[in-house]
């Protein structure tokens, strides 16, 4: 397939370079140090991350010259790859922050988790574009839902919840393609139920609660003629919904110990100000010394003396917060928003299924890895552990983020090539 390098298209690759700039310069704030450290410093965090954004740029150039037929066709064996290379971590993996998930290839530790997650958007697509795929089939359904729970259950198993949760945002991809609204309102409510438990730390009231929303549906929700089915679906929901209300603190008991106090310093930082609730703390303190126009480029004390500690990659949000401040932080925002948008833009008028069924999974990949790496920053979720895209450092997660969406844009351009539109 003939194509010319200006099919490629241009917003999103512009989009990229502008968060992967911003994010090479953020990384160059939290591992410099006041006596300016170079550039191509060796041993610097900044230095790294200069060498793996080549390295992603080379792979991006090399993504953009497959034929897209060529990508659906490996996208089975992909997965398998990245399933291979999960188990492969339960065995000899490195546990790094108690999780089991990195494993060292040709010298270098790689994460395995990332990219599984790449894997499992391309064969979820695969296997949902395929002719007469509907989600209306149990049995296909229960086959889409296995592609995403493997890797998800394989990556708990190595004890890093925070990625396994990246898995659940295909459930909106589902969504997309055709599931019953009230499976994700469904799981909305669960969690919802979840949260009221553990903040109020008072199953009773919220029992109590569900049981006054139970009475409204149905009131709601009467009908004469299915009054009778009414009744027996909110009634057993309501039961549903107070048991496992009932159940949530022995849920989180079977968490592992620093998942456990994560919780519950999520609802109360100053339970443990010195261990598990010191990052979410000084995070806050440094992104709201930033003021409106925060304290400009380097300047950042809190930054410059590392208060907090995986700055350079959970927690580099706080960077922005304090140095580029309220005005900088929301300029980042607008950019993944419109990046975010754009993606959603090549994947609605894509060619082919395949290319809408990926794009919709790796737009709330990047979705998901947004808002709780920004709210777990400013304590609004619960830390879990994952980076920010295009900005955290560390080259399994830019390699990997980099190829996604690349191999979107690539997709895109057979559109382009075959109906000529480029808009």
């Amino acid at each position: 397939m003939n194509r010319k390098s200006f099919d490629f298209d241009l917003v999103s690759v512009t989009l990229y370079l502008v968060l992967v700039g911003l994010g090479w310069l953020t990384i160059y704030a939290v591992s410099s140090t006041g006596t300016g450290t170079g550039i191509f410093a060796p041993g610097t965090f900044h230095t790294k991350q200069l060498i793996w954004i080549g390295i992603s740029l080379v792979a991006a150039w090399l993504v953009l010259l497959l034929d897209s037929r060529f990508i659906e066709a490996v996208s089975v064996l992909a997965y398998i790859v990245s399933i291979g290379l999960l188990i492969l971590v339960l065995i000899v993996g490195k546990e790094v922050n108690g999780a089991k998930s990195w494993i060292l290839i040709a010298g270098q530790q790689f994460q395995p988790s990332e990219f599984a997650k790449l894997a499992t958007a391309m064969a979820l697509a695969k296997y949902m574009s395929a002719l007469n795929f509907s989600l209306k089939n149990p049995r296909q359904l229960a086959g889409a839902l296995g592609i995403v729970l493997v890797p998800a259950i394989i990556v708990i198993l190595q004890n890093d919840t925070g990625s396994a949760l990246v898995f659940g945002s295909f459930l909106l991809v589902f969504y997309r393609e055709g599931l019953h609204p009230l499976v994700p309102l469904f799981l909305f409510f669960l969690a919802l139920v979840g949260i009221l438990v553990l903040w109020s730390e008072a199953p009773g009231m919220v029992s109590l609660g569900i049981g006054v929303l139970a009475v409204a549906a149905f009131v709601f929700g009467f009908s004469r003629r299915f009054w009778g089915k009414w009744l027996s679906v909110v009634t057993l929901s309501a039961i549903f919904f107070v048991g496992f209300a009932y159940s949530v603190d022995y849920l989180v008991n079977q968490l592992a110990p620093h998942q456990q106090i994560r919780l519950k310093v999520w609802f109360n930082p100053n339970l443990d100000p010195q261990g598990a609730g010191y990052n979410v703390i000084h995070s806050k303190i440094a992104i709201g010394s930033g003021g409106v126009y925060g304290k400009g480029f380097l300047n950042g004390n809190y930054t410059k003396y590392r208060f907090v500690p995986k700055q350079e990659t959970d927690f580099i949000f706080c960077t922005i917060g304090e140095e580029l401040g309220w005005i900088g932080t929301t300029g980042v925002m607008v950019v993944f928003f419109l990046l975010l948008l754009r993606i959603r833009f090549l994947a609605e008028n894509a060619k082919t299924r395949y290319a809408r069924i990926y794009g919709y999974s790796i737009m709330l990949i990047l979705f998901f890895h947004v808002v709780v790496n920004l709210g777990m920053t400013i304590g609004l979720i619960p830390v879990i552990g994952i980076p920010l895209p295009f900005f955290s450092y560390g080259g399994s997660s830019l390699l990997v983020f980099t190829i996604m969406l690349f191999l979107l844009i690539n997709l895109f351009s057979y559109r382009v090539s075959v109906l000529g539109s480029k808009i």
